[in-house]
């Protein structure tokens, strides 16, 4: 097993198409999650250009490729998932039964440690460096809407007829519907910013769109557009007027919910819900098998969901003192922040807690 570690932009054509290639037909060889557009060559070169470290593995065997380990690093030799924290897939993308020593490829790639936070399914190689996994709820649009809409009929009725209910509403209140799956206007995704900056001061959470790098790459992603990749801008109208949005990556076969909001002007007719099961639909209409809607308890995706899939979070480390350093510096708050997000009890005081503090943010605070 020969592994050359290489910049996202040295990799040649024939590289980069057998990465797709081997995206392409996952779902063919039991391994779906390894399709997420996370996983994509289109991902982590967009990634390249605002972040620094960020490499690829290359594993050949017999001269020809075999698998992908798209990565970041330090000098230090701390590595990290590519775009963790904002990355909702990670791992080694493969050929049907590969199999790798993860200590060895760490070593072939100068990494001390490697940090992940949604470790794909099926990474077993990893799997002595977990420390925890959790669900992440996904809508399935394989059969169709209408067997989508049949599962909601089934599962979670009161929502449907809630939420529908709420639709008749805003149609005779406002105007008519017009949703657009694949929105162009680049306005149209500034207002989506503006409104998710706005939701996060609002709920008291850090406002990601105040990071540069995340605004260009959010805005690259969305000009990228190849057969197996786009970046996904979905917008729902009411009489002209935008009042729901969401961006987000998709691949051949997976659509990943990454930044929605909505105008809360029309909170009480519940847009954004409304918008995701418009996006259900035309996602299903374009072969979609099923949208991610990510880790994280929300009540939203536990009404929308079919199922869930399991995400892991953990360090693969090699025996070396900066992992050691660095496991003991991020271990005990992730561990907090878990015991927190994971306990309803702990939870619930927190979320209210973030939200006090949004509201003295935006001068919106009452005794």
């Amino acid at each position: 097993m020969d592994i050359a570690v290489h910049r996202p932009g040295e990799l040649s054509a024939a590289d980069r198409a057998t990465w797709t290639a081997m995206q392409s037909k996952a779902h063919l060889h039991g391994v779906p999650e390894l399709a997420n557009p996370f996983l994509s060559p289109e991902f982590t070169l967009a990634l390249d250009r605002y972040r620094r470290g960020v490499r690829v593995a290359v594993v050949r065997e017999d001269g020809e490729p075999v698998a992908f380990f798209p990565h970041q690093r330090s000098a230090t030799g701390v590595g990290r998932a590519v775009g963790l924290g904002v990355s909702d897939s990670q791992g080694l993308v493969h050929r049907p039964g590969f199999g790798w020593d993860a200590r060895e490829l760490l070593r072939a790639c100068g990494l001390a440690v490697w940090e992940f936070d949604h470790l794909a399914q099926g990474q077993e190689a990893f799997g002595s460096g977990v420390t925890g996994t959790f669900p992440s709820p996904v809508i399935d649009t394989a059969d169709g809407y209408e067997a989508y809409l049949a599962h909601l009929r089934k599962n979670a009725p009161k929502f449907l007829r809630t939420t529908l209910a709420k639709e008749r509403k805003l149609i005779r209140s406002v105007g008519e519907l017009k949703y657009v799956h694949d929105e162009r206007d680049p306005a149209a995704l500034r207002t989506l910013m503006r409104w998710k900056s706005a939701q996060y001061r609002r709920t008291g959470r850090s406002d990601r769109f105040t990071q540069s790098w995340i605004i260009g790459l959010v805005d690259h992603l969305f000009h990228t557009r190849t057969p197996s990749f786009a970046g996904l801008l979905s917008v729902l109208y009411a009489d002209g007027r935008p009042i729901a949005a969401h961006f987000g990556p998709r691949s051949e076969k997976i659509m990943c919910c990454w930044f929605p909001s909505y105008d809360p002007q029309f909170a009480k007719f519940s847009p954004g819900l409304l918008m995701h099961l418009r996006i259900a639909e035309a996602a299903a209409a374009d072969g979609i098998a099923y949208i991610d809607l990510g880790r994280g308890q929300k009540a939203y995706k536990d009404s929308l969901k079919t199922r869930e899939i399991m995400v892991s979070e953990g360090w693969m480390m090699r025996r070396h003192p900066v992992a050691l350093g660095h496991w003991a510096h991020r271990a005990p708050l992730r561990a907090l922040r878990n015991s927190v997000v994971e306990r309803p009890e702990l939870f619930e005081p927190a979320d209210k807690m973030l939200k006090r503090i949004g509201e003295f943010r935006s001068g919106r605070f009452r005794n």
